[in-house]
């Protein structure tokens, strides 16, 4: 029988699934796989600089492609890099396949070089157990093929998440027979809501005098927007939704609510409040989108009723009981329940679009002078309202954590599904500026503007030349105040100072001058000196072509926070 090299075969068998891409770093235990990569020459390898910001590249490729994201990590330090970019994406339930390599199978135990083995021999898997789906040690090279089949399947199905493959290297090297890669993921059925359910919903929808829709981060994993819009509009329901369910509805939809929770919107919190019945679909009511669960707040459920979707059964009743918990896909689901609601009568409602308007419009004066402010350093207002206008409306907006996360839930309009991506679960700080690279090579075709600030950025500005050696023309904003400023802000509030929180040097703020090192690494680099000048930067570094960042000093302003945050009850200020 004919053999071949199991490198040469899984790149064949990761083309036939249909990776186009893998982030990584190269690795005494990868190089097998690399030449294999690099011979063949049909899948990108993006070299990554750290692996914690290939995981997050993969991340933002998998948020917009729809497809698994796809990595690639060495041995020891170069998997416990990738840690907290696995964690990101299995807490926003993002698909990502992580091959790591691993020593030789035949040295287990005996401390070859970098393997991890204080309880157990090349026990680095063990590490990750907690926020994959699944992790697999290979143990032969003939079972590779089975394996890298698993990890796709389980990567995609259900609930999706990371699945981790652990490959010694000298299992890579192994020759396996010719077509030993020949199993390929089966297409899987989601979830599915029946008839008899879907005509429940609705008219229980119907039916009720004051109910509203919560709509979380699973309608974009889902792809599952129009069937939302379609069941809000037949029932005449409005729409609330999670920081990650953001873009649902389009911003100006008379029926949008907006973000629920302590940077939320304060309309949305009170209708949800006040609501006899909620469907949510697709969430796990997070902290802070549910003002840390005070029923004074956001959500009283009860009395309020709920009737709750969800892929993940282990999500429904968690947070809040359910009168009706359902596992199914959002997509399938609305979709059914838009179909019944054809047949179905809402009663009237008089006057609901009205509040909701005029509800968000009271908000929103809280700084409409503010987004036109000639202030400099400039307000954070001023500098979402310039980035809106120079964005096109397909474009992508990736943000990081902090103002720029917040801020863009809050006051920043999406019009169309899934062009916001954050990270939510783990609010990681340094997702953002990596994620919009993985954003742009998912759709080349679109703008993709990373919203960040220089807490994010300077954590790790290696991004630049990945992105200047990948041929990725993306825009990075980073808001500069030269602080952790979301933080700085909850101890200045609560005990009166901001230690720990600011960049200093000699008793004076410190402010890198990242436009010139974005400059020195060959990508294009703005430093903006007065607020009229960012958005024709923004629309300048669009059109150039290539990676290009935009330095916008910004002054210290928190997010208004109309919701509830436990946190703030903790403190205590010494005597």
């Amino acid at each position: 029988m004919k053999k071949q090299i199991a490198a040469v075969q899984l790149t064949e068998y990761l083309e036939r699934v249909g990776v186009e891409v893998i982030f990584g770093l190269s690795g005494h235990t990868l190089v097998q796989m690399l030449d294999a990569l690099g011979r063949r020459n049909r899948i990108r390898f993006v070299s990554c600089r750290h692996e914690q910001l290939a995981t997050h590249m993969a991340d933002g490729y998998a948020r917009v492609s729809g497809k698994p994201g796809v990595v690639m990590t060495h041995v020891g330090p170069g998997l416990t890099n990738a840690i907290t970019g696995i964690a990101t994406a299995a807490l926003d339930s993002i698909p990502l396949v992580v091959i790591t390599g691993n020593v030789q199978s035949y040295y287990f135990g005996r401390g070859p070089h970098q393997e991890v083995n204080l309880h157990a021999d090349s026990d680095q898997v063990e590490i990750c157990r907690p926020i994959c789906k699944r992790v697999y040690r290979v143990g032969r090279a003939e079972d590779l093929p089975r394996v890298m089949e698993r990890a796709f399947h389980l990567a995609m199905s259900g609930r999706q998440g990371p699945v981790l493959v652990d490959v010694p290297m000298d299992f890579f090297s192994a020759e396996l027979p010719e077509g030993a890669f020949s199993q390929m993921p089966a297409p899987v059925a989601r979830p599915a809501i029946d008839e008899a359910q879907a005509r429940e919903i609705a008219e229980a929808l119907a039916g009720a005098e004051r109910p509203v829709i919560y709509a979380g981060g699973g309608v974009h994993i889902a792809r599952a927007s129009e069937e939302l819009i379609a069941v809000a509009e037949a029932l005449d329901v409005p729409v609330a939704h999670s920081l990650m369910g953001k873009g649902c509805l389009p911003d100006g939809h008379p029926l949008l609510l907006g973000t629920t929770g302590y940077w939320g919107q304060p309309v949305a919190n009170e209708m949800c409040r006040k609501a006899d019945l909620i469907l949510a679909v697709a969430t796990r009511f997070a902290e802070t989108d549910s003002s840390s669960w005070d029923p004074k707040h956001t959500f009283a459920i009860p009395p309020t009723r709920l009737i709750h979707i969800d892929i993940d059964p282990a999500e429904i009743g968690r947070n809040y009981p359910a009168e009706l918990g359902v596992v199914a896909d959002a997509k399938q689901a609305l979709g059914a329940i838009a179909k019944a609601a054809r047949h179905t009568k809402p009663r009237p409602r008089p006057g609901v679009r009205e509040t909701i308007a005029q509800g968000l419009a009271s908000f929103s004066q809280n700084w409409s002078d503010l987004r036109l402010s000639d202030e400099f350093p400039m307000r954070p207002e001023r500098v979402l309202a310039d980035l809106r206008k120079a964005l096109p409306k397909d474009g992508f907006v990736v943000t990081d954590v902090g103002w720029n996360k917040n801020g863009v839930g809050q006051q920043f309009p999406i019009s169309v599904a899934g062009t916001m991506i954050a990270p939510g679960g783990m609010a990681t700080m340094g997702f953002g500026h990596a994620a919009v690279l993985g954003a742009k090579f998912a759709r080349p075709d679109r703008a993709a503007v990373a919203l960040v600030g220089d807490g994010c950025f300077s954590s790790n500005m290696s991004v630049l030349a990945t992105a200047v050696e990948a041929n990725l023309p993306v825009v990075w904003v980073v808001m500069d105040n030269a602080s952790f400023g979301v933080i700085s802000s909850i101890e200045k509030r609560h005990l009166g100072g901001t230690f720990g929180c600011m960049f200093e040097a000699n008793g004076e703020p410190y402010h890198m001058d990242y436009a010139a090192i974005a400059r020195a690494c060959g990508a294009g680099g703005i430093m903006i000196e007065a607020a009229d000048q960012l958005e024709p930067a923004i629309r300048e570094a669009l059109a150039s072509g290539r990676p290009t960042l935009i330095q916008a000093p910004v002054a210290m302003a928190p997010t208004p926070t109309p919701g509830n945050w436990d946190i703030n009850n903790i403190f205590r200020k010494p005597a």
